[in-house]
């Protein structure tokens, strides 16, 4: 099994090849997401009562690991809403003109989506404030003593926020979202559905339900990796197979592509076996892995740690990673012994 990729297939973030097939694969009302339950029940609840009230929805933060369905969920409210919705980043808006021009654009009840809001410039920030709350643009026109400050009314919208990293929110900005919603990593079971309904769109035989699930498995409880590796080992079954998904192609597919049977990839085992390699089985900072790894620090926290994590693979301590046991079972490694384990693995 080759641990090393340039690309990483099981990588969360949008890809342009993903692009080709997100929109056919997307649902279009929340009685057709999947998963989520907690989520979908809340905004149920919330829009059905803002439309009695023939009130605009309020301001909603989406935050979670990406290709858990941030983007999609935001366009279902708007969709349910009945409303158009407008979609940015938050490295996209530069200036605090950009903002305005995108404010004042809004009809009124419309959605604006900000994907990784927490990167908005703490200028853009500044000028939201009083556009959340008062639905109201404070603009400086003029420089120096000449200056001046003039106030826009807007028409009553409903940001919906994402992020993959909430603790980079600022307590201002936060605030003045009326709805946290956290989205989860999904179960196995919840993916298989997604990759059956996926298949069925994409017109991709498969020979039974354990294909779908091997497929769901490994998908890292993310089901923007459970389309492309549905994806890809299509590709596999039409070159090497009759196009049929077999048991067999797939478990081969994805042997190639570096996936284990729990979903770790090639970086996955190469973090762990640092850990257990150089530092006992840890701790260690996270600094230090990614230059040992050559790796950038933020790709380890984003990508690689929730799911090891999730998966009892990784710890984190005050002092730094640990590895548990699981992982060195699953890289067949020889557990320490007591003094070398130093009772540093489950510190707080």
């Amino acid at each position: 099994m080759n641990d090393y990729f340039d690309d990483r297939i099981v990588e969360p973030t949008l890809e342009p090849e993903d692009l080709d097939t997100t929109n056919k694969l997307r649902p279009l009302m929340l009685a057709d997401f999947i998963g989520q339950s907690q989520v979908k029940e809340n905004l149920a609840i919330y829009m059905e009562a803002a439309k009695s009230r023939n009130d605009t929805l309020d301001h909603i933060l989406l935050y979670g690991p990406p290709g858990l369905g941030k983007t999609t969920l935001a366009q279902i409210i708007a969709r349910e809403m009945g409303v158009n919705i407008r979609i940015t980043s938050g490295p996209a808006i530069e200036k605090p003109g950009d903002l305005a021009a995108l404010l004042t654009s809004l009809s009124p009840g419309d959605v604006l989506f900000i994907d990784e809001i927490h990167r908005l410039s703490r200028a853009v920030e500044e000028v939201l404030y009083p556009a959340l709350e008062d639905f109201a643009l404070d603009i400086i026109i003029g420089k120096g003593p000449a200056a001046r400050s003039i106030r826009i009314d807007l028409k009553k919208f409903t940001l919906v926020g994402a992020t993959t990293r909430s603790g980079r929110l600022s307590s201002p900005l936060r605030d003045r979202f009326g709805m946290l919603l956290k989205l989860d990593l999904y179960s196995p079971e919840e993916l298989a559905t997604i990759v059956t309904r996926s298949a069925s769109i994409l017109n991709i035989p498969v020979e039974d339900e354990s294909v779908v699930l091997e497929i769901a498995r490994r998908s890292r409880g993310t089901p923007r990796i459970a389309n492309r590796l549905l994806r890809r080992v299509r590709d596999y079954a039409e070159v090497l197979g009759n196009g049929v998904l077999t048991q067999e192609i797939v478990s081969e597919a994805l042997a190639k592509m570096g996936i284990d049977s729990l979903g770790l990839d090639g970086l996955d085992r190469r973090l762990l076996a640092a850990v257990i390699d150089y530092y006992n089985g840890g701790p260690v900072g996270l600094e230090t892995l990614a230059a040992m790894l050559g790796e950038d620090a933020v790709t380890l926290e984003d990508v690689c740690e929730p799911y090891l994590m999730q998966s009892g693979f990784l710890t984190r301590t005050a002092r730094g990673r640990c590895v548990t046991p699981m992982a060195y079972q699953h890289l067949g490694k020889p557990l320490p012994t007591d003094s070398q384990w130093q009772g540093s693995l489950f510190e707080d």
